[in-house]
């Protein structure tokens, strides 16, 4: 099966350089581009694209905004993988919190990013979960404590187990091995979790157990 990718980015040097490594491989296919936030809804919705790589700092409509509005009008929505300059960008952080499932950076080699995308869109690890784990410890206390951590969401024992290894960027595979437990029964544990959690996915899911200190940051 194909990979649709639509490339977002306001430098064109930028998108071609990204839609020529992507093209290059045979499971992946660049179905549209964007210069501008304000232009992604109508690429994606005209492509039906799997993932959308999401400059976050653009004239007109960030990716921060842009990515919300995807989120927000589509379902299925694409997974947005957003790739920035700078790895500490408030704006990374921000995108992540408004859905993006993980972030690369710009100098990030040609092999990494196509790594990327087939790993977001597979949704069954969580990408560079130590980078992830730096940004919410740079942005620790920017956002409100959530009263009683996670308890409000009534996460089973194994629940918890689940996503204290999801943190750690184990894979539904590793989480399954780890706990003696089939895959499917790991399967559903995160679905259950991702659900009580209200996330859209493993990356929400574990910004907000670190940002109820329900997963230490140190």
């Amino acid at each position: 099966m194909t990979l649709s990718v639509v490339v977002v980015d306001d430098e064109p040097l930028i998108r071609s350089g990204l839609r020529a490594i992507i093209n290059a491989e045979p499971d992946l296919e660049v179905v549209g581009e964007a210069s501008d936030g304000a232009e992604v809804l109508p690429v994606v919705r005209r492509t039906g694209a799997d993932v959308v790589l999401m400059d976050v700092r653009m004239p007109a409509v960030d990716g921060i905004q842009a990515t919300r509005l995807l989120l927000d009008s589509l379902d299925p929505a694409p997974r947005v993988l957003v790739v920035t300059t700078f790895e500490n960008d408030d704006y990374v952080y921000d995108a992540l919190r408004a859905g993006a499932s993980g972030f690369l950076l710009k100098r990030t080699p040609p092999d990494d990013i196509i790594a990327a995308i087939r790993t977001v869109a597979g949704s069954e690890s969580l990408l560079f979960p130590e980078a992830i784990r730096a940004l919410a410890l740079a942005h620790a206390g920017a956002q409100p404590a959530q009263p009683g951590g996670l308890d409000a969401y009534q996460l089973t024992e194994r629940e918890q187990e689940v996503l204290r290894l999801m943190a750690r960027g184990l894979s539904n595979a590793e989480i399954a091995a780890e706990l003696v437990l089939g895959l499917q029964t790991v399967k559903t544990h995160v679905a259950n979790v991702l659900a009580k959690l209200g996330a859209r996915d493993r990356t929400q899911a574990v910004i907000k157990a670190y940002e109820s200190g329900f997963v230490p940051l140190h």
